[in-house]
């Protein structure tokens, strides 16, 4: 248990140690576990955080919400397109003064390559903590929650195999931030990872070279595959969802039709079956029903999406509780 996170910024679990992240699992879990019971923990009474959206949300902006208000304080919403800061508000300006408001600031920017130096500015002159509730390359919060979920599911995660994998959907270019902090992160924990995509989807260069490391560390394997069945073959955990291929191109058209080439790439019982008997489906919600996720799957016995969801508060929880009290 690690006591000296007061103050701390979370912008990436890749800047906290197992050590780190194994507290805030254990305090995720107690919270988790006294709101069940129905006792109070107001350790954040009269505390106030920040929440600067760039970017709608729905399970972001109500986990963290909903957290503040159980841990006794109170959760600010602030809209970038509806404040100044979409008329001259500098990301300086933002840390500074929000950082003199408020007892943390949340911040959810997934512009791509812009998103995480904005949070990084702003933290560099915030004197409290700030909370990166998603950025063009990380998504810490998500990754702590769905790390919680397969402890839940699958018990130890030390040995499970985890494939992370792209799936098709044709909503638009979706963040890569999601896959990015899981295959960085799982392998910390003992699990066996295969990144699944089709060649124009590659992560970024730097975080593959984390994840492979990171595997090398823990004695773990780390795949790399662009086949969809063979990825799923005999996992314990199906994590298919859609990012845009960003690194190929920025453009939204192209990377468009290149996301039209693999409508197969579908998350449906066929697959499921390639799986484990025992092995879980997971998504970060939302999903593109019918497109990325059959609805037998994600609304089947094996989905966990739901758990997942409710993980996002008491992780978050978890957060706020030791960095901001």
């Amino acid at each position: 248990m690690q006591t000296h996170l007061r103050g701390r910024d979370v912008i990436t679990l890749d800047e906290w140690s197992k050590e780190e992240i194994d507290t805030l699992l254990d305090v995720a879990f107690q919270l988790k576990r006294e709101r069940a019971l129905g006792i109070r923990h107001p350790i954040l009474r009269d505390r106030v955080l920040a929440m600067l959206f760039f970017f709608s949300s729905t399970r972001t902006r109500a986990s963290f919400e909903a957290g503040m208000a159980q841990l006794g304080g109170h959760a600010q919403f602030i809209e970038s397109k509806t404040t100044q800061i979409a008329h001259g508000d500098t990301a300086k300006e933002i840390g500074e003064i929000l950082g003199r408001y408020n007892d943390g600031i949340a911040i959810r920017q997934v512009d791509w390559s812009s998103g995480n130096a904005y949070i990084r500015e702003v933290a560099e002159h915030s004197r409290v903590p700030v909370l990166n509730m998603q950025c063009d390359v990380y998504h810490p919060h998500q990754a702590l929650a769905d790390l919680m979920t397969i402890i839940e599911k699958l018990g130890d995660p030390r040995g499970k195999t985890a494939t992370i994998s792209w799936a098709y959907a044709a909503s638009y270019q979706k963040p890569i931030s999601v896959p990015q902090s899981l295959v960085t992160l799982l392998p910390r924990f003992g699990m066996n990872v295969r990144l699944v995509h089709p060649p124009e989807f590659k992560l970024m260069p730097e975080i593959m070279e984390l994840a492979q490391e990171n595997a090398r560390r823990a004695h773990v394997g780390f795949e790399v595959m662009d086949g969809f069945d063979q990825g799923i073959q005999d996992t314990n955990i199906i994590y298919a969802k859609s990012w845009g291929a960003l690194l190929t191109t920025e453009d939204e058209d192209e990377g468009a039709q290149i996301i039209d080439r693999y409508k197969d790439w579908i998350a449906d019982e066929a697959r499921l079956k390639l799986a484990a008997d025992d092995a879980i489906y997971m998504h970060p919600l939302p999903a593109d029903r019918g497109v990325e996720v059959a609805d037998a799957v994600i609304d089947g016995p094996q989905s966990a999406v739901y758990d997942q969801a409710e993980n996002r508060l008491h992780g978050q929880k978890a957060v706020m509780a030791l960095t901001m009290s």
